[in-house]
């Protein structure tokens, strides 16, 4: 008597492959899902950071001027009284609903952390986007809220609450609008080569960048 359809189909069918758990199969298997685990981790944090960091540009996105920019006063004055108290509503809120005796939440705690660390980075120097600089400003109004690799292509200073008066050029910007153009081979030959007799009245050219622009990335800001 012939089997059933059922039992040969079955029969038919390739059987799941086992390994020893200490083979050096399943060892590999092992690893390489330990690694596809890690893999899935650093891309939801690398998602996690770029979200963050959208959400930080785009602070300071809000506070560009309608027109012109700002002194370095007015920065400081937005990390001071604007970024640095941002979760202060909902830090007293949770103070508020704790009870007499009770210990602090971890949603309490947790912003107590992080105004702590961000009041220390302020003081030790924080990196910004440089809203004193009117390309960079320029450029910023063209950011579209969301990229945030289109950000790192502008200029960055680093601020302290310990030296409001003066900052640092953390990074000059990539972006080709702040880099300034630069004497090539060709040009310098060419400028060399013409009749360098220049009449008092006219202006030399300018052949060599002033020497103020490799003394120093501090810079201080004397007024508005």
């Amino acid at each position: 008597m012939a089997p059933p359809k059922s039992a040969k189909k079955a029969n038919s069918q390739k059987k799941e492959k086992l390994f020893h758990p200490l083979s050096r199969k399943a060892d590999q298997l092992v690893r390489a899902q330990h690694r596809k685990s890690k893999l899935a981790d650093l891309a939801k944090a690398r998602t996690d950071k770029r979200g963050t960091q959208v959400d930080i540009y785009s602070f300071f996105y809000s506070a560009i001027p309608t027109e012109g920019v700002l002194t370095l006063e007015d920065l400081h004055t937005i990390v001071h009284d604007v970024w640095l108290t941002r979760f202060d509503t909902e830090l007293e809120e949770e103070r508020a609903a704790r009870r007499k005796g009770r210990p602090k939440s971890v949603k309490e705690q947790k912003i107590e952390e992080l105004k702590l660390r961000e009041a220390e980075l302020y003081r030790t120097g924080m990196e910004v986007v440089d809203l004193t600089h009117p390309a960079n400003v320029e450029l910023f109004r063209r950011w579209d809220q969301k990229e945030a690799p289109f950000v790192q292509q502008l200029r960055f200073i680093r601020i302290s609450s310990s030296n409001t008066g003066s900052f640092t050029v953390s990074r000059t910007g990539r972006h080709p609008s702040l880099i300034k153009p630069t004497l090539n081979e060709h040009t310098f030959a060419e400028a060399t080569n013409q009749d360098m007799t220049v009449d008092k009245e006219d202006e030399a050219p300018l052949l060599l960048e002033p020497a103020e622009r490799f003394a120093s990335t501090m810079m201080t800001m004397d007024g508005p």
